[in-house]
């Protein structure tokens, strides 16, 4: 067995007794950097969209809420309590000094946008609000490009999860693929954006 599993199940079991809700929690503690892999949760929902269980646009609109009430309390958390606080504590929630310092360089060289891009980027999605609290930037703006970035990738998530319906656990073994595809669509696109406005 997997270190990962047991985690899956958890998730399997905590949505299945508790609905829109337990996606909303469990892609909070995601967002806030617990152990919590939104690629097991959202595919799952997904599943139980196609079972006739829960409804896809309200299962989407669960998560990506999920995502940005973790987002939010990360932010505050980087706003009022500091650099020096996050690494000190950081290390009982999984944060290294080397994967924060990865995305402050992230969030310093591309600016705000990158609170929307690290939705689709795997550890920088997990660490993005805390520069961006540091910076202090605008929070109804990090609110806004945190919910469309997560819409998004829950969206995908559950999507794959409904076409794969019993075997939804199968797009675990392939979501380093996925990330990677979905760095270069947001790569293509901000290009595109940037040469159309600039």
């Amino acid at each position: 067995m997997s270190l990962i599993e047991p985690v899956i199940e958890f998730c399997v079991h905590f949505i299945e007794q508790t609905g829109y809700a337990g996606i909303i929690i469990l892609m909070a503690m995601e967002s806030t950097t617990f152990p919590i892999p939104s690629e097991a949760v959202m595919p799952f929902a997904g599943f139980l969209v196609y079972d006739g269980k829960l409804n896809m646009l309200a299962a989407i609109l669960a998560g990506a809420i999920g995502s940005v009430i973790g987002a939010v309390f990360s932010y505050y958390v980087g706003k009022f309590f500091g650099r020096i606080f996050i690494l000190k504590y950081g290390r009982y929630v999984f944060i290294s000094e080397k994967h924060l310092n990865v995305t402050e360089n992230f969030f310093q060289k591309h600016g705000e946008k990158t609170v929307f891009i690290a939705r689709f980027i795997p550890v920088v999605r997990h660490l993005i609000s805390f520069p961006a609290g540091i910076a202090r930037m605008d929070i109804k703006k990090f609110s806004l490009y945190t919910f469309v970035g997560s819409f998004i990738w829950c969206g995908i998530l559950v999507y794959l999860g409904y076409i794969l319906n019993q075997n939804w656990s199968m797009i675990e073994q392939y979501t380093s693929i996925l990330d990677y595809v979905f760095i270069l669509g947001v790569i293509i696109l901000v290009i595109w954006f940037y040469r159309k406005f600039k």
